[in-house]
């Protein structure tokens, strides 16, 4: 995964943004861009299909031509034997009918970032001088829709959120949204989540989200309008997969995640590190891709301190976390920002978007086998074959 930023702008200010240089309209150079794609392309180690995210800032906050320029530069570089996916995760706010048509030629995956109805939207995503957001997002979407450019949304989950699953998805359903993500608002930067904040006297944060999560996965199924709840769906194939089959964690190995600023500084592991800076890494940064070569960047990012601590904390999980099967040694940018240090093991992050889906996937799977025991005289399904995973994402049957 290529994660590219094509400025650190950002048109809004949400309260749980950790971005410290969103005010910065810098635009990465379209020299840039095909020196570090040539780099990509010559390297060997692309695989057969590479997704390149436009993101961390606005990216539409720079001009359609731009990407249209750049694209068509990638593409008369791109091997046959590589495809290139482009992503964009976006504010939805700038969104009309010329966005649209680019989406639509380029087949561009398009993410929109709405916290579900205005209520909950608009008390964190917020203008520059401190109005929701909601009308104009909700706009992008549909015109979106208007036009028939598939798109999923990712939602951040506050501490609101979470007694809302029902309210959220009659939202989602109303708007004709039916691919849904969700992502817990964390510690991150110089931003603390009072959702981590302990409450002695009510349930734990994971009691809380598991509620949420299985009554949402539940009722978003049974709507039958729902094609894709991402913290169920992209489980699934970790939790039920063949014996032997390792579980990649892009996130801790060097470059597998490649993060490149405006300006072309690189670095790798969790996205979250672009921009950031600490006393022990620095500014995080492995090179500059307009000074040095992909193979430079790499021995460096290999021979860092980074790399070492993050395979120390890598090493940790598998030692002494059941399910390590399933996440691969967990987000290093969570370790640091919760934990102090990559060569920690568990996170609120990790309980949360690891542990707890796991969890409910295994609840449902159970009931399912139970329900075969008494009513079906055929043998039971192990795990890890096809069958099973297509039987476990079948809550549709369940109350």
């Amino acid at each position: 995964m290529v994660v590219v930023q094509p400025t650190a702008f950002c048109n809004i200010n949400c309260t749980y943004c950790y971005l410290p240089d969103r005010n910065n309209k810098h635009v990465i150079a379209q020299s840039t861009v095909a020196r570090l794609f040539s780099e990509i392309f010559a390297s060997g180690w692309t695989c057969p299909e590479i997704t390149v995210v436009w993101h961390a800032g606005e990216p539409l906050a720079v001009p359609v031509a731009f990407y249209r320029e750049a694209f068509a530069a990638i593409e008369r570089m791109r091997p046959q034997s590589v495809i290139v996916k482009h992503s964009f995760q976006t504010n939805g706010m700038l969104i009309d009918a010329e966005w649209c048509r680019l989406f639509l030629e380029w087949n561009v995956g398009v993410g929109v970032s709405i916290d579900g109805p205005r209520e909950l939207h608009d008390r964190h995503r917020k203008t520059r001088s401190g109005k929701g957001t909601f009308d104009k997002t909700l706009a992008g979407i549909r015109c979106l829709r208007a036009n028939g450019v598939p798109f999923h949304v990712i939602s951040v989950l506050s501490r609101d959120s979470l007694s809302m699953p029902d309210e959220l998805l009659d939202f989602y359903l109303s708007e004709g949204i039916d691919q849904i993500c969700f992502n817990i608002e964390e510690s991150e930067g110089d931003h603390v989540s009072d959702l981590f904040a302990p409450n002695p006297e009510g349930p734990s944060l994971r009691a809380r989200y598991a509620a949420f999560l299985r009554r949402f996965w539940h009722q978003a199924r049974a709507s039958g309008q729902v094609k894709f709840v991402r913290e169920i769906d992209l489980a699934l194939p970790r939790v039920f997969r063949p014996d032997g089959s390792p579980t990649r964690n892009i996130q801790t190995e060097p470059l597998a995640m490649l993060n490149v600023d405006s300006h072309g500084n690189v670095s790798s592991f969790s996205p979250e590190l672009l921009g950031l800076k600490n006393k022990d890494y620095g500014d995080f940064l492995l090179g500059n891709i307009n000074r040095q070569s992909l193979a430079e960047i790499h021995r460096t990012c290999i021979d860092s301190a980074l790399h070492r601590d993050i395979q120390a904390g890598v090493q940790a999980c598998s030692a002494g976390c059941d399910y390590f099967s399933v996440c691969g040694g967990g987000a290093p940018g969570n370790k640091l920002f919760e934990n102090g240090s990559f060569a920690s093991t568990t996170t609120s992050y990790c309980l949360l978007t690891q542990m707890v889906p796991t969890d409910l996937i295994l609840e449902a799977y159970e009931r399912l086998e139970q329900s075969w025991t008494e009513n079906d005289p055929a043998p039971i399904v192990q795990p890890n074959s096809q069958t099973t995973a297509e039987a476990a994402a079948l809550p549709t049957r369940m109350p």
